[in-house]
């Protein structure tokens, strides 16, 4: 017994030694906290980038907007008879605010344990997809375009019978091509 090394770690300084710790924070639970770690880290990749980059387009067009709203919006009429706006530098910096405050919030939910769960199960589940291949695919294609062609001839061909009777019996003035 007196022969089996400690449990600890043995470069680990002792607790009476006045070295500073510079170590990774206290983990919970066998996962790191902190404000800015990474749920679940290597798993569901390419779903989050995709949710990540989406959300990072909403929020960009959704600032846009907001800067195009307010610097089109008129503060007042001058006495001779120009419009003053609100300033290009305040509505970018509304604009900015606001996508910077849609991006943080982005952030937290998608590194929100139960929504990172859902993207890993997402991720998951599309790796078990069993998708067609090219041949199967221009060949559907061709089926849905045929279809969608001949439904619309047959509706066409309707249209112009039932334009042609309602002007026989005097519905309509006018036939379908008057």
């Amino acid at each position: 017994m007196a022969d089996q090394e400690p449990s600890e770690d043995a470069n680990a300084p002792s607790p009476d030694s006045n070295v500073l710790d510079y170590r990774a924070p206290a983990i919970k639970g066998g996962r790191r906290t902190g404000f800015f770690t990474i749920y679940k880290k290597g798993q569901g990749y390419w779903t989050r980038m995709g949710t990540a980059l989406a959300a990072g387009l909403i929020a960009v067009l959704f600032a846009q907007f907001v800067y195009n709203q307010m610097h089109s919006t008129v503060l007042q009429r001058l006495p001779n008879g120009e419009l003053k706006y609100i300033p290009a530098s305040i509505c970018a910096g509304v604009a900015g605010a606001i996508l910077l405050i849609f991006l943080f919030f982005s952030w937290r939910f998608m590194n929100k344990p139960t929504s990172v769960d859902f993207l890993i199960a997402t991720d998951s589940e599309m790796k078990k997809v069993n998708w067609t291949t090219r041949k199967e695919l221009i060949g559907s294609t061709k089926v849905v375009i045929f279809f969608v062609v001949l439904i619309s001839l047959i509706l066409f061909l309707l249209d112009v019978i039932f334009g042609y009777f309602f002007q026989l019996i005097k519905v309509l003035e006018f036939g379908p091509f008057q």
